[in-house]
């Protein structure tokens, strides 16, 4: 039995290294959060068993836990990254699949039919906004005109830290397209990671709830910055360490049962 237990004991050593590596190969990628493994013992027991005789067989891997702890956010200059300054995730809807994610990267770019959208290609979601009130019972793609009432074309657009994407003019004039819908979740720890820095809710992470930037549990928005990678350089490597230690015990450990065992099978011999 000492086999079986010392090779669930490797399996959770390579779950961890596979973990501490994906963070590792991450820790450029903004608006990254690590995952750490959490493990739990296993043991042989049954409601007859003497609980003096229980015996252990081994461990498993319990949960991958994601860590959405805030990372340093850097300028940038560029009038469309933008960094959550606190809880909250920006709002996205897939032009693929069309469905709706959730992501902390905040690098959005214009593109040719004047939305404003992800590296992917998801565009944003915003409120709408009338006479400066923001309805936040209704997301919408923010959409910036190329050319306002007066026939003057686009000039530039900006995001100020309440979430209003404001659109100027050659004319000088400006317009509100909007404005940024964050959303949160009771347990963010639920939400299913689809890569790219996003996210999709689940039943364990419960239905987002929106809000503007700057209210209530939300973050401010940081214009021109992007929040980098929550990963710790020096911490996933004595992570990485320890994982290897622990490769390399349950290993010896099954060279040593091997070792009795060939004891055994000679004394018999």
């Amino acid at each position: 039995m000492s086999y079986y237990t010392s090779l669930t004991g490797l399996k959770n050593a390579q779950t961890e290294l596979n973990v501490v590596a994906h963070n590792i190969a991450n820790a450029e990628t903004n608006g990254f959060k690590k995952s750490t493994a959490a493990f739990a013992d296993i043991v042989s027991a049954s409601v007859i068993t003497d609980p003096a005789l229980t015996v252990g067989i081994g461990s498993r891997v319990s949960k991958i836990n994601q860590e959405f702890s805030l990372g340093p956010i850097a300028q940038t200059g560029s009038g469309l990254d933008l960094a959550i300054d606190g809880e909250g995730f920006f709002t996205v809807k897939s032009q693929t699949s069309g469905q709706t994610e959730y992501t902390r990267n905040g690098a959005f770019g214009l593109d040719g039919e004047g939305y404003i959208k992800s590296a992917q290609g998801a565009r944003l979601q915003a409120f709408p906004v009338t006479s400066g009130v923001a309805d936040t019972t209704s997301l919408q793609d923010v959409h910036v005109p190329q050319t306002n009432a007066a026939g003057s074309f686009f000039a530039g657009v900006t995001v100020d830290g309440t979430g209003q994407v404001i659109a100027t003019y050659a004319d000088g004039t400006s317009e509100v397209a909007g404005k940024v819908a964050l959303a949160n979740f009771v347990a963010p720890t639920g939400l299913k990671q689809l890569g790219s820095s996003s996210w999709q809710a689940t039943g364990k992470s419960g239905s987002p709830l929106y809000g503007e930037p700057g209210s209530n549990l939300f973050g401010k928005l940081n214009s021109g910055s992007l929040e980098r990678s929550n990963v710790d350089i020096a911490e996933e490597l004595v992570n990485m360490i320890s994982a290897q230690r622990y490769f390399q015990a349950n290993a010896k450990a099954i060279d040593t049962a091997t070792q009795i065992s060939q004891t055994v099978i000679n004394l018999r011999t």
